[in-house]
């Protein structure tokens, strides 16, 4: 895919979600909604924000808990159980540090009220730029994996 039709995301999901998603390869946004997946193509870009370490009353958390590549773009659905059959989009996660959001805020453009920073992840999925999605790599560790042409 080329890269300049690359978009960058972020998931909100709680950490123990994401490790889920990362053990399996896969991610589920909205619970197991199918329209915020339908917004992703092969070869975006996605880090995942975690509130909490689990939903819907674990500890606040408030970091970057994964980032990877979406693989297929293909959205899926599983059934978990009878009633609980979500929506999957494959995801090539990388090695990567937890980044704890508050020392970012201020670099980051699509946090737009600095004091109230916690309403840009209302939705659950973000566009970002390029260059947010960079520092928060930078600050994860994996930036060499995003540089030169991957971005």
């Amino acid at each position: 895919m080329p890269t300049a039709s690359r978009q960058f995301w972020v998931g909100v999901v709680s950490r123990e979600h994401v490790q889920l998603g990362v053990k399996g390869g896969f991610i589920q946004l909205g619970h197991g909604k199918k329209a915020p997946l339908q917004r992703l193509r092969a070869g975006d870009a996605l880090v995942m924000y975690s509130p909490r370490t689990r939903h819907p009353t674990g500890e606040a958390l408030q970091s970057f808990t994964a980032i990877g590549v979406i693989s297929t773009g293909k959205v899926y659905q599983v059934e978990m159980t009878d009633d609980f059959k979500p929506y999957r989009v494959d995801v090539g996660f990388l090695r990567a540090r937890e980044a704890p959001i508050k020392p970012l805020i201020n670099g980051l453009s699509f946090i737009k009220s600095k004091t109230r920073w916690g309403a840009a992840f209302r939705f659950g999925q973000i566009k970002i730029s390029a260059k947010d999605f960079k520092l928060i790599a930078k600050a994860m560790g994996v930036e060499s994996a995003f540089r030169g042409n991957a971005l």
